[in-house]
């Protein structure tokens, strides 16, 4: 298996996978040298190429895990090299713009290219964040293909399973809407509070009084900043429809501020209350 892009989700795809006993040898494709070198020394990986088309030459499976807006770069890197009916997939946040890309860049491998995301993201980067239990009881979502063939999809899913996730299926049009409010949207949000605090003249002050409510609430504001910066483009319309319906929840709030109406306040306050309660009752 070729992993190109041996981070945090990269490198915990390869050593789950090592786990199961369902891989004979990893190799390692990655821009951080450090990275590349610190994985050869977990082993993680067993060997380490900077050529992506040398490194998918004779590879039975591919996974690209790296920021979405390299995929294309990724994809045109080892088009040409890849072996027909190679599985190809990947672990990106956001799935139309990767659908756009194979179909334009390598539309002759398109029955063995299934997309995926596993929903097991965490605040830190890297091989050293890397954990082959990472994905245990985790959902991860396949949207498939129309020209994909069932056994490949069947494949990917399998190889998922092996890793310790649930695996789900859907189209990449409704994945990036529901990813976009449940994912997307609270990391623009932890992000843009974190900045707010940190650019005010008191931002000492106000970080040394903030407890554990600010501190989770803003947890993933300490995630890739290049990752979430091409998460935000790519999935920016679905993006920016959330963000003004979140806009319109606080416009509304702040009338009934300026109003003192505190039982329109608790109302608001109950609902959503009551609609996380629920959530985390159902095993979320």
């Amino acid at each position: 298996m070729v992993v190109i892009g041996v981070g945090l989700i990269g490198g915990s795809v390869a050593a789950a996978l090592r786990r199961a006993g369902k891989v004979r040898r990893v190799i390692g494709v990655g821009r951080g040298r450090a990275n590349i070198a610190r994985a050869l020394e977990l082993g993680v990986i067993d060997d380490a190429v900077e050529d992506i088309a040398a490194a998918v030459k004779g590879a039975d499976a591919v996974l690209i895990a790296v920021p979405v807006q390299q995929n294309p770069h990724v994809l045109g890197a080892f088009a040409d090299a890849l072996a027909p009916g190679t599985l190809v997939t990947d672990a990106g946040s956001t799935k139309q713009d990767f659908v756009a890309a194979v179909r334009r860049i390598a539309p002759r491998h398109l029955a063995s290219v299934v997309p995926g995301h596993p929903i097991a993201g965490a605040e830190l980067t890297g091989v050293d964040a890397a954990s082959a239990a990472l994905f245990d009881g985790r959902n991860v979502v396949l949207t498939p293909l129309e020209e994909n063939q069932a056994a490949v999809v069947d494949r990917v899913e399998a190889m998922w399973q092996a890793c310790g996730a649930r695996v789900s299926r859907m189209t990449p049009e409704r994945h990036d809407r529901v990813f976009s409010a449940v994912s997307h949207l609270p990391h623009m949000l932890a992000y843009t509070l974190v900045h707010m605090i940190a650019t005010r003249a008191d931002a000492e002050a106000l970080f040394g009084f903030a407890a554990s409510g600010f501190r989770d609430f803003t947890r993933i504001a300490g995630s890739s900043a290049e990752m979430w910066r091409d998460i935000a483009l790519a999935n920016r319309d679905a993006l920016l429809a959330d963000i003004e319906a979140y806009q319109q929840e606080l416009a509304e709030l702040a009338q009934c501020l300026r109003q003192a109406d505190g039982a329109e306040i608790e109302r608001i306050f109950e609902a959503a209350r009551c609609a996380r309660n629920a959530w985390i009752r159902n095993g979320s």
